[in-house]
């Protein structure tokens, strides 16, 4: 009984020191969620006017860009995956991968190579067990995202698509990342950024609205070449900031989770230390009574 009741104490003892892990870490991710959420709601703004000039742009100029050009017979597309650098985040990074293999399974149905673009220790570590090929990989503060690393991410991607296919670039671009629907649920999404596809499209007038004019100047060409690398490089960013704002809501989820079982076990314990510790007393007892009996029916 004294060996069993030895080791409830301590299943105890390391229950309570792993809550205390997993409530620190629920309490930190809790407070980055407000930073990453605020970050999200003070990009939106801009991200709203990009995409409402590259559509006026797109739309009324009637021009021909290559990052608006279908290719005629698409041979390669690339998928850009959105993980995180560090585990105990629940299924945040297992779902995108996931979705990123499901889209993998229908672009090779279609007969199109897959060139592989990578974001975040935890997709690097998949692929590498997977033992698949990636053409560029970035690591470092996705639950944290720098604008410095969208635009290197936006820059290769451009320069991929930029390159014919005969010389390894790519005729499509999508991205796998997660959107931060609220703090109990973030959903997988997939977006192809290239060819460009503009997000919001162009309203019908009502009865007492006309359509607008618009005079481009420089020309129409040359505002596209300006407006379309800072459009993609804030689809890249957002998606970042979607990203990390998900990684903490999951990671509070999954740490809470976690407390809720340390708790769980540390009552379970404790009952069962309870019992062996009244065995071990009853045993006591009916032991100095035997003791005593015999010691009586001795005289």
């Amino acid at each position: 009984m004294g060996a069993q009741l030895r080791v409830y104490r301590q299943k105890i003892r390391s229950a309570s020191t792993t809550k205390k892990i997993t409530r620190a870490m629920e309490l930190i991710s809790a407070s980055r969620i407000q930073k990453a959420q605020a970050r999200m709601v003070s990009a939106a703004p801009y991200s709203r006017a990009v995409t409402r000039a590259v559509s006026a742009v797109a739309t009324y100029s009637n021009i021909d860009h290559p990052l608006l050009t279908e290719a005629e017979n698409p041979r390669r597309a690339a998928i850009v995956i959105f993980s995180s650098d560090r585990g105990l985040a629940g299924a945040f990074s297992a779902q995108v991968l996931r979705e990123a293999g499901e889209l993998r399974t229908r672009l090779e149905e279609e007969g199109k190579e897959i060139v592989n673009f990578v974001i975040g220790r935890k997709a690097m570590q998949n692929f590498a067990f997977r033992q698949r090929s990636v053409e560029k990989s970035w690591t470092g503060n996705t639950d944290q995202p720098e604008f410095e690393t969208a635009k290197d991410i936006a820059g290769a991607l451009i320069e991929q698509f930029i390159k014919s296919t005969d010389e390894g670039g790519v005729d499509e671009i999508h991205i796998v990342y997660n959107r931060f629907v609220s703090l109990v649920a973030q959903t997988p999404e997939v977006v192809r950024v290239l060819p460009l596809e503009v997000v919001e499209g162009v309203e019908e007038p009502g009865d007492t609205e006309i359509f607008p004019l618009y005079e481009f100047e420089p020309e129409p060409n040359d505002v596209l070449d300006a407006l379309l690398p800072v459009y993609i490089e804030n689809r890249i960013f957002s998606a970042m900031l979607q990203s990390a704002a998900s990684e903490h809501a999951a990671r509070q989820k999954a740490m809470k989770s976690a407390s809720d079982n340390a708790d769980k076990l540390i009552r379970t314990y404790t009952s069962l230390a309870n019992n062996a510790r009244q065995a071990e007393i009853t045993q006591q007892i009916s032991e100095i009574v035997g003791g005593a009996d015999a010691l009586a029916s001795a005289k």
